[in-house]
């Protein structure tokens, strides 16, 4: 039995962040806590938002969103939106904040501790509709996350967990490519990368969603044909536009589940000392991944090498490793400081992840050892 679920609302285009204030009043959000982080208030994106708002919504604003969020930044952006009087919540920025703004939504109307809701501890099932309200506006071309039903948070323990449920998926999504032409180049490339391989990832998960594979499909050629026209020309209007469509639709694919790249990227982006970029990690985990599962795919690969524009026949995990490459990424684990002592670490880590589990092949500790060590040198 396959159940398959969509989605949200989706206000697409440039100018799109026009209608947030519509949106509020839609949903009844009359004093919003806008989530966020310094970056984007140094950028003048959250002045932006300011601008476009009815002046008769009073709102708060918390912007210490850490690059990979923490349960004790939730809990600090929580105490602002109940200080505040809040009853919804806009996260604007990148996937960081928008997880942020899930958890909070969450714990604005669920009794803490936040770990009893992580998709490991079963903590789906206590996820109810009483989410508090959530618009999400991405700033980058990557996670996805304005229409993700999940977000992923740094524990007080050390552990990067998944939280789960459609509940969780923001009510409204305002994707405005214009936020994002300011983005510097690395970053596109990397936020980019991120949403192939959430492409990539979903299409080869072995759970059957035919709409989520086409979606994925489609969001891949985007990707494929744009990241990098976006990457050398951050106003190219029309690579923005469609690197902001692939990252949606990537993460509308995430009904299929994602694999051992996310199930890796997880507790590496969970090291304190290194605050690893989650795109950049899964831009480097990609190609090692994709030839492990190459046995257990079938033809998916030929299918994938079509759609991105290779010639038939063509090494799809190389022409990964080349485009990172050339889009001045990392060629592995070792040039952004990670430890080798670290590895097994991290491959203990990764069978425990929520994405683990919808990977095609399933990987041992062993395998993920094998994996990291393919990805580090």
């Amino acid at each position: 039995m396959a159940v398959i679920t969509y989605l949200t609302t989706i206000q697409f285009d440039f100018g799109a962040v026009q209608l947030v204030s519509s949106e509020c009043a839609r949903l009844g959000i009359r004093k919003p806590l806008v989530v966020t982080d310094r970056g984007i208030r140094a950028s003048g994106l959250l002045d932006r938002l300011q601008g476009v708002m009815d002046p008769a919504l009073g709102f708060a604003v918390y912007d210490g969103t850490p690059p990979n969020p923490t349960e004790a930044a939730t809990l600090e952006a929580l105490a602002a939106y109940r200080a505040a009087g809040a009853d919804g919540i806009i996260a604007i920025g990148g996937g960081s904040s928008l997880d942020l703004g899930k958890a909070v939504a969450l714990l604005a109307t669920h009794p803490g501790p936040l770990v009893q809701y992580a998709a490991v501890e079963g903590g789906g099932a206590r996820i109810t509709a009483a989410v508090a309200p959530l618009i999400a506006i991405p700033t980058t071309a990557g996670t996805g996350s304005e229409v993700g039903r999940g977000s992923v948070i740094v524990l007080a323990d050390g552990r990067k967990l998944g939280f789960l449920s459609p509940h969780l998926l923001p009510k409204v999504a305002i994707c405005d490519p214009e936020l994002t032409l300011g983005l510097p180049p690395i970053l596109t490339a990397a936020t980019g990368m991120d949403a192939m391989a959430h492409c990539i990832e979903t299409f080869l998960s072995p759970l059957v969603n035919p709409p989520a594979e086409a979606i994925a499909l489609d969001g891949l050629g985007k990707s494929a044909m744009y990241i990098e026209r976006a990457t050398k020309d951050g106003q190219d209007r029309d690579a923005r536009w469609n690197m902001m469509m692939a990252a949606m639709e990537g993460a509308m694919a995430f009904q299929k589940g994602l694999g051992a790249v996310h199930a890796l990227s997880h507790p590496l982006g969970a090291l304190p000392e290194l605050k690893l970029h989650h795109g950049t990690l899964n831009a480097v985990l990609l190609p090692a991944v994709i030839r492990f599962n190459a046995p257990a795919v079938g033809d998916k690969l030929a299918r994938i090498a079509q759609v991105m524009g290779l010639a038939p026949g063509a090494d799809v995990a190389q022409a990964i490793a080349d485009l990172n490459a050339r889009l001045g990424l990392p060629t592995g684990l070792q040039a952004i400081g990670v430890p080798r002592e670290a590895l097994p670490v991290i491959a203990g880590l990764a069978p425990k992840d929520h994405c683990h589990g919808t990977n095609p092949r399933k990987p041992t500790v062993e395998d993920y050892l094998g994996l990291l060590e393919a990805a580090w040198a």
